[in-house]
């Protein structure tokens, strides 16, 4: 695939990005996509490997390897590399819902398991699947064809994130009628209040929305279904029901002074931001919630990242970002060989702009919070940190991060962030479907199948696998679509 001698010949080149200083003064999108010549350049590099673990998408060590959505990576790059763009968004979407969102969220799963990744550079897969959805959009090719004949059946999606959207999709394209239920004023779930402007332009969500709408699946958005609307009502108006309200359920920190004013969850706050700039078109840039204030943000992973860039553009006097974890090495240990995810360390794009402004990286390893402290108003003004060491269980034997006696610390704090996770899907939402759920509060259904205990009920996303990443949740609603259309007509052509 692509041109036999490319990945001899072309070193990875990414696409060019917005300097620090600039891309921190708004929160538009700041990487853009390569030159046609560069990008069929990077397309070259793609390896006839004989066994292309881009497109595996199967778990490895407890951990995803390639793509779950098993896109034939080599055979799109070869199309790209060769200029036939229109029939690589033909072969891209035969696999895929919405290459716009993860060509520009996605962790590039398909990267760490590129074959040609294992001595260099992997090949710019993302990039390159960022471009053809682009190219397809811009040239008129992105389009939701209306079903030619419906079914009559009738389908409720709870949620309009990525695992939901992907079901209706699905389930719309086999002609039956989908209404998706949302419970905030606009549609998009985590796409939309979970993930900031400048790493997804919302302009994107809706531009894919537009076209679902035109072909027939409807959104109910202000609706909270479970409370506004009950399950039983649902399931006597629709012949299917699917779950995929995900893992909203968010990770407390259980220290003394929790209750002082001015420590949120990380989603909530990211959500306000996002949703002042939409109601606004950009204009009301929500500065007072982080301007000159230090900054602490609890936890390492994506959102802790998000929430690092975010406030760096709403002005924070200093940002700090907590992780429990020791620090991952610089490059792979030896007991985490290719093709498994790289556990490494990675600078992502809020820590970046933590390095341009402070002079130096936000994070702190090893370190969690041991109390938080108010001033006499009752907000918070310090917190006390606490350095972390592993030890093993001598019950268990699993290794735990426990405190390290007198390592104390005190951090000045105006506002703190709890990006901590998520603990599954939210108990009045379950409660209401009277479906089984498991010890993680995730919807409880047999291995390989997405089917819900109640009658009519499905799950897809991280209701169904707790936690994840956007591709894994399209993956499963594409399933999910396949399995409630089998379940409707006896079979399925999905």
């Amino acid at each position: 695939m692509g041109k036999t001698t490319g990945f001899l010949e072309y070193e990875r080149v990414e696409g060019p990005v917005r300097s620090e200083e600039d891309r921190v003064r708004d929160f538009y999108e700041f990487h853009e996509g390569l030159k046609e010549k560069d990008r069929r350049q990077q397309a070259a590099r793609c390896m006839d490997c004989g066994v292309p673990f881009c497109q595996n998408g199967s778990m490895i060590s407890g951990m995803m390897s390639g793509c779950p959505l098993h896109n034939a990576v080599p055979e799109i790059n070869d199309l790209v590399y060769r200029g036939r763009m229109a029939e690589a968004y033909r072969r891209l979407s035969m696999t895929h819902s919405f290459p716009e969102f993860t060509g520009r969220v996605c962790p590039a799963l398909c990267e760490a398991a590129c074959t040609c990744g294992l001595h260099d550079e992997p090949v710019s897969t993302r990039a390159n699947e960022k471009d053809v959805i682009e190219y397809a959009f811009e040239h008129g090719l992105a389009i939701e064809e209306k079903p030619a004949v419906r079914t009559g059946k009738k389908v409720a999606v709870i949620g309009s994130g990525p695992a939901g959207l992907a079901a209706a999709q699905l389930l719309n394209r086999r002609g039956h009628e989908v209404t998706v239920y949302e419970r905030h004023d606009r549609a998009g779930g985590l796409l939309r209040y979970g993930i900031p402007n400048m790493k997804l332009d919302k302009r994107v969500i809706d531009r894919r929305l537009s076209l679902m709408e035109e072909a027939g699946v409807q959104f109910v958005t202000g609706c909270n279904v479970g409370t506004d609307v009950k399950a039983s009502k649902l399931k006597k108006e629709y012949d299917a029901v699917v779950l995929a309200c995900g893992a909203s359920n968010p990770r407390d920190i259980a220290a003394p002074g929790r209750d002082a004013r001015g420590i949120r969850f990380a989603v909530d706050f990211l959500s306000e931001v996002t949703k002042r700039l939409l109601d606004s078109d950009h204009k009301d840039v929500p500065y007072e919630l982080a301007k000159d204030k230090d900054v602490i943000v609890i936890g390492g992973g994506d959102t802790g990242n998000d929430c690092v860039g975010t406030v760096i553009r709403l002005g924070a006097k200093s940002v700090v970002q907590l992780e429990m974890m020791p620090e991952p090495p610089k490059v792979r240990a030896a007991s985490n060989p290719w093709p498994e995810w790289p556990r490494i360390l990675k600078t992502d794009y809020g820590q970046e702009e933590a390095i341009w402004k402070f002079g130096h990286d936000p994070r702190v390893y090893k370190t969690t919070v041991k109390e938080f402290i108010k001033d006499k108003k009752g907000n918070i003004k310090e917190v006390v940190t606490v350095s972390l060491k592993a030890e093993k269980d001598a019950k268990t034997g699993r290794m735990n991060m426990v405190p390290v006696e007198g390592s104390e610390k005190k951090l000045f704090a105006g506002l703190v962030l709890i990006a901590a996770g998520f603990l599954g899907s939210e108990k009045y939402v379950t409660d209401d479907f009277s479906v089984e759920t498991d010890n993680r509060s995730n919807v409880k259904t047999d291995c390989g199948s997405h089917r819900a205990s109640s009658d009519k009920v499905f799950t897809a996303g991280d209701m169904h696998l707790g936690q994840s990443l956007v591709v894994r949740a399209i993956a499963e609603g594409r399933s999910c679509a396949k399995e409630v259309d089998e379940y409707l007509m006896g079979y399925s052509n999905l």
